[in-house]
């Protein structure tokens, strides 16, 4: 396969911010504007969405609230949905 060399100019904070998100996803910026270009081709047209999945503020919270229950000896936990039924009064 013969390659050939791509020249463009992007904005430094554009650049860096991608090459962050595309370094978390373990690829290089040859490799993901690859991905783009040939993902282009194949769907005729810009492609495609590939994203790290980043929660909300509220669902952050309900993330760090979970893993402070969890890590908390003194909450009751239960092994079955009868016996949560029960402590729910449900």
């Amino acid at each position: 396969m013969a390659t050939t060399n791509l020249n463009i100019r992007v904005d430094k904070d554009i650049k860096d911010q991608a090459d962050q998100i595309y370094s978390e996803l373990g690829l290089n910026m040859t490799t993901a504007i690859n991905m783009f270009l040939r993902t282009t081709i194949r769907e005729h047209g810009i492609p495609f969405a590939l994203k790290l999945d980043v929660p909300n503020e509220v669902t952050a919270a309900a993330i760090e609230e979970g893993r402070r229950i969890a890590s908390d000896s003194s909450v009751k936990g239960y092994t079955n949905m009868d016996d949560l039924r029960a402590a729910l009064d449900v």
